[in-house]
């Protein structure tokens, strides 16, 4: 199973977010539930960069794993930007948790 976890801070802005795992809906290439995480996360990294103006701080590695994380410093209008795109990454997600619970949970976690 895949994991989503979006970070949200104490004002309820979403600063993040982290994926884990592979969904297992099946086989490595076939997979249309990874395909469609991969997408959207791919999406918000560069809308980020070429919509916003930021350069995200960006992990990842083996397991599935990868991260997107707002940088410190930005200004109110790059927040409030980011917000836009961060919102349409939640319901993106949210559509494929629904229609693959089996497969992808996506939960919010509070940063300070």
């Amino acid at each position: 199973m895949t994991r989503a976890v979006l970070f949200e801070d104490a004002a309820g802005r979403i600063t993040g977010v982290s994926v884990k795992g592979h969904s297992g809906y099946a086989e490595e290439g076939s997979d249309i539930v990874c395909a469609g995480i991969s997408t959207l996360l791919i999406t918000i990294d560069q809308a980020l960069c070429s919509l916003v103006g930021l350069s995200p701080i960006e992990h990842g590695g083996e397991d599935g794993f990868a991260e997107v994380l707002l940088p410190p410093g930005i200004t109110d209008k790059q927040m409030e930007q980011a917000q836009l795109l961060f919102g349409a990454l939640r319901i993106g997600f949210a559509a494929i948790a629904e229609q693959y619970p089996a497969y992808f949970r996506l939960t919010t976690r509070k940063v300070h």
